[in-house]
């Protein structure tokens, strides 16, 4: 049946007595002068007690429930049960006695690109990373460490007190791997004494692995280093007289690049997040 001919056969049914117009079918009418009905608005200083919990990083949001059905949750010294439960910002909320954090942790990877600042203010307008990711979070997010304005590659931020702290701790000296171009070529007699330790303000630098890059001129090498000092990589070089032109920090805790273009940023994987946890 073509479309004219159902529009037809829809307009004649109307006007038959035995069709849909009997009496009792019509639509009701609508009442002009009755009151729209209107959404109560939410509070937004109010969160589910679930959502609290969930933020805080102890569970996911339906774990929540049944452990606050069970009694482990306590606001301002009280156990709730209640589902739905809501809650203020400032309530103290606890966890099996613990306090909890309702701002959820989050995790963002950047490739940096060139001429960006880390600071966490720049007073004379430069760019800054922080613009890069301003659309990853709504909470601000912080980089872990910091990167010469010239310098490229992988930068990781969080809100994540507890993990910042372990990340920069000079204990933990992360894996880090940078790709770096020197100013002239890099002897072999001065790799060797990289190889084997550079004492920088007496302390000695732990340099895991130096290479030069394949189908790349000598003064292209890569350095894989566990230190947390800042600008490690420039100081070696610069205490054997080279100048280093460019550094691209390619890994970085076993994060790496690899789908992340210059200048763009993702997110944590789960399988990421618990490597680093593993972290002490």
């Amino acid at each position: 049946m073509s479309k004219s001919n159902t529009g037809q056969n829809k307009k004649s049914a109307g006007k038959h007595t035995g069709g849909f117009r009997k009496k009792g079918f019509n639509k009701p009418k609508k009442q002009e002068n009755s009151a729209p009905v209107s959404k109560r608005p939410s509070n937004p200083d109010l969160v589910r007690l679930n959502k609290y919990v969930s933020n805080s990083g102890v569970c996911s949001r339906r774990d929540a429930d049944i452990y606050i059905s069970a009694g482990s949750v306590t606001v301002n010294g009280k156990t709730i049960t209640e589902m739905g439960y809501k809650v203020k910002l400032t309530d103290e909320v606890k966890f099996d006695g613990r306090l909890l954090n309702p701002i959820k942790k989050e995790y963002v990877l950047l490739n940096k690109p060139k001429d960006f600042s880390t600071t966490v203010r720049d007073n004379r307008g430069k760019r800054n990373v922080s613009g890069l990711i301003s659309n990853a979070s709504k909470t601000p997010l912080l980089p872990i460490d910091k990167m010469d304005k010239e310098a490229t590659g992988l930068l990781l931020f969080t809100n994540d007190g507890d993990l910042t702290k372990r990340l920069k701790s000079p204990k933990n000296g992360l894996r880090k791997i940078y790709h770096v171009v020197l100013n002239k070529d890099l002897r072999s007699a001065d790799m060797k004494k990289i190889q084997e330790g550079i004492t920088l303000d007496e302390k000695p630098i732990r340099v895991q692995d130096i290479s030069f890059i394949d189908n790349a001129p000598k003064r292209e090498v890569g350095i894989e280093i566990f230190s947390s000092k800042n600008k490690v990589v420039e100081l070696i070089f610069e205490h054997l007289d080279y100048e280093v032109v460019k550094i691209d920090r390619v890994s970085y805790a076993g994060l790496t690049k690899k789908d992340l273009p210059r200048g763009h940023w993702r997110y944590l994987t789960d399988q990421e997040l618990i490597n680093l946890n593993m972290i002490k």
